[in-house]
């Protein structure tokens, strides 16, 4: 298994892509029909109640002092309607990253105290037993099968070596629209069996209609498989997780009845553009503080991220099946945000929810430019302004509505920053410009002139930068304490200055982000849809010209406000320099972070080390090495792929569904397209057959023995 072996010239025999279905019924919950009252789970940890009142009133005693300051800045003179609403914004604001940092705080003590462990779950101990089946469940959407494959065969070895692959089988749930991807991922399938031995142990599933997305790709599993598996571990298609990982969690599910889900903590890996470099070691080095923080007053009411965590099948299947919600998208129809509302739904019903941000060997990766993650900040965006329509859900216990309004708040705040910078520049114009009414409506001795304090104002500036920043110093201050971490992330030194220089960066691109998210919520209120775009993982080199175009009205906004800026007063200019810059260098900061030559170059350095790359664990060393060794390949194209090799035909044959199957969705009529155009064809090869059908009526083709044929027999010629 130490290579790349080449496909087999035989398909076994009784050759199967799944197993014997065992149906479990998954009935779509209702929001508003009031559950049965559940009391604390068995698992709920001690003085949580407590926790969450420290949280809660350490932000509020926070909120309330910065409230209190900022109106005294503005109310040297009375407050005129644009300062109320500069306070109000204000207010808002601080209280969003004044509850953040009460939320990080006791991250920081459980950091220093080696805590972060739950549920019996001891990374001394001897790696436990298992009695149960557990699933892994790997869906991907138009993703290279190469790098796909590569995680999931790194994980089948880790296991094999721990000793305990026969308790795990793994599912590839296929949701890809790309024919030619399809075949490619049928093609890795078959040699990801014969690589590792594991023909009735890896299973591969594509839905030809994938409905609601991801969350009805595992719903469909559920319906269909799910009774076989006490629990199913949700992957994502750049997941890697180690045997360590995976066992101890299903043995904290066996061992103790009344969890539902545990999360782990994923830790971006394999960056090497300067923006993903930039996001792992954010992430590594700050992450852990944010996670042990909420884990600590979560308790059993945690939240799940939609990967990386193992759940209790049944207890999914009883609870988890999403309703449609009312109106037209984006705000209606099937929920694009699923796992917030999973979890909720789950804890709603009793079950306990855990995350365990101690448990390592649980990694993911990061997308590789500003542009692409503004593209999946678009859909992560819509769907977690979707969950304003569920926050009213009955029975819902409250931690769950605040982890929603949480994921709604990470918006939100976006347009908010952007009205308070906005009222800000008006007040300063007004004060510039227009002059004051010196005596207003009734007898006054003192005229009506907009006034601030401009020393309390910057002490106010100094207060939140440092609830802002101290979370980062907190954090570094903790990986002095963990020799391994620090000795991983290059040093003390060249990790301070990796911090520092995160900061710079990120505090750039943070006006960029702003702009980009206040657009994203605009779109989604006026109603356009975000859709469903792949993602790409690690190239995120785009032209200038694309570069230019994405960015180039951010950085015309930016120039114009610094024109504003200056015109009212060159002080105005100065104090709003940190958000003019970034939004001025927006074209170079956006084409900059997605090179690889700069990430490299920085690693090199010993900048933006993690200890993952230091001191990669085993598993994820065989992922890089199986995916180098498994990209480079060209793709000639699906049916040419079908066509060159008998064995992957039959086998595509073999797991196309029955036609009593495909009776919606316009398959039926695509097909009959499809089989008419290449009768049209007929004589004219395959490349003219091809160029004439729609994305559609190939796949049509493809999920059809008869367009199957008839598509090989024109290869072939």
């Amino acid at each position: 298994m130490d290579g790349v072996a080449e496909t087999q010239t035989a398909l076994p025999v009784g050759f199967r892509a799944l197993p014997d279905e065992t149906n479990l019924e998954m009935p779509v919950q209702s929001l508003w029909q009031r559950p049965p009252r559940n009391g604390k789970p068995a698992s709920w940890p001690r003085l949580a109640g407590l926790r969450r009142l420290f949280v809660i009133t350490t932000a509020l005693i926070l909120s309330a002092a910065g409230a209190y300051e900022m109106y005294l800045v503005l109310s040297v003179a009375g407050l005129t309607f644009l300062e109320h609403l500069v306070l109000v914004t204000f207010v808002i604001l601080f209280s969003w990253i004044a509850f953040s940092f009460a939320s990080a705080l006791p991250g920081f003590f459980s950091l220093l105290r080696r805590g972060g462990w739950r549920l019996g779950i001891n990374p001394d101990a001897p790696l436990p037993e298992l009695t149960a089946k557990i699933a892994l469940l790997l869906p991907t959407y138009n993703e290279d099968p190469s790098r796909t494959m590569a995680g999931l065969q790194a994980i089948y070895e880790d296991l094999q070596a721990a000793g305990r692959l026969e308790h795990f089988d793994m599912f590839i749930l296929s949701d890809t629209t790309d024919a030619n991807v399809w075949v490619e991922e049928e093609a890795a399938f078959l040699a990801l069996r014969d690589r590792t031995g594991g023909h009735g142990r890896i299973f591969y599933r594509r839905r030809h209609k994938n409905v609601e997305r991801k969350a009805g790709n595992i719903s469909d599993w559920v319906k269909r498989f799910g009774g076989a598996y006490e629990t199913m571990i949700i992957l994502d298609a750049d997941s890697v997780m180690t045997a360590d990982a995976l066992v101890r969690m299903a043995s904290a599910m066996e061992n103790h009845s009344d969890v539902g889900l545990i999360q782990t903590l994923p830790i971006i890996v394999n960056g090497s553009t300067l923006f993903a470099r930039l996001q792992q070691f954010a992430g590594r080095v700050y992450g852990p503080l944010i996670a042990h923080g909420i884990a600590w007053w979560h308790g059993s009411e945690g939240n799940y991220w939609g990967h990386n965590a193992a759940i209790r099948t049944k207890a999914f299947a009883e609870q988890a099946g999403l309703p449609h919600l009312s109106g037209r998208t984006p705000f209606g129809g099937h929920i694009l945000s699923h796992d917030f509302i999973e979890a909720a739904l789950m804890r709603r019903a009793g079950w306990a929810i855990h995350m365990i941000p101690g448990l390592k060997g649980s990694y993911e990766e990061s997308p590789p430019s500003l542009t692409d993650v503004a593209i999946r900040d678009r859909r992560w965006c819509q769907g977690n302004l979707q969950h304003i329509g569920v926050l009213p859900a009955r029975g819902l216990h409250w931690v769950s509505r605040l982890h929603l309004l949480v994921g709604i708040g990470s918006y939100i705040t976006a347009p908010l920053w952007f009205l308070f910078l906005a009222t800000g520049i008006l007040i300063s114009l007004q004060a510039r410009f227009i002059q004051p009414d010196y005596f207003g409506e009734g007898f006054t001795l003192f005229p009506n002139w907009p006034a601030q304090d401009p020393v309390r104002a910057a002490w106010v500036f100094v207060g939140t930068m440092a609830i802002l920043l101290l979370p980062k110093l907190m954090s570094y201050f903790t990986l002095l304490t963990r020799p391994d971490d620090l000795r991983g992330s290059g040093g003390a030194v060249r990790s301070f200055f990796s911090m520092l220089l995160e900061t710079l960066i990120s505090g750039l691109i943070a006006p960029v982000m702003m702009l980009i998210q206040s657009v994203a919520v605009v779109e989604i209120l006026i109603g356009r849809d975000a859709g469903w775009k792949p993602q790409r993982r690690d190239d995120g080199s785009i032209s200038f010209r694309e570069v230019v175009r994405s960015y180039v009205w951010h950085t015309l906004f930016g120039i114009l406000t610094a024109v504003g800026a200056y015109a009212v007063a060159p002080s105005l200019f100065l104090w709003m320099t940190p958000v003019i810059v970034g939004m001025v260098l927006a074209i170079p900061l956006a084409a900059l972070t997605a090179t690889r030559g700069i990430g490299i170059g920085l690693r090199k350095a010993g900048l933006f080390l993690i200890p993952e790359e230091t001191q990669p664990p085993r598993a994820l060393v065989r992922a890089r090495e199986l995916s180098a060794q498994l990209q480079g390949a060209e793709n000639p194209g699906a049916v040419r792929l079908l066509a060159a090799d008998e064995r992957l035909l039959e086998a595509h044959r073999a797991m196309l569904p029955p036609r009593s199957t495909r009776k919606t969705g316009g398959i039926s009529g695509d097909l009959a397209i499809g089989l008419a155009k290449l009768d049209e064809a007929e004589g004219e090869g395959l490349d003219v057959a091809l160029s004439d059908l729609t994305a559609k009526e190939f796949a049509a083709l493809l999920a059809d023995s008869r367009g199957v044929d008839r598509l090989v027999a024109l290869a072939r010629g």
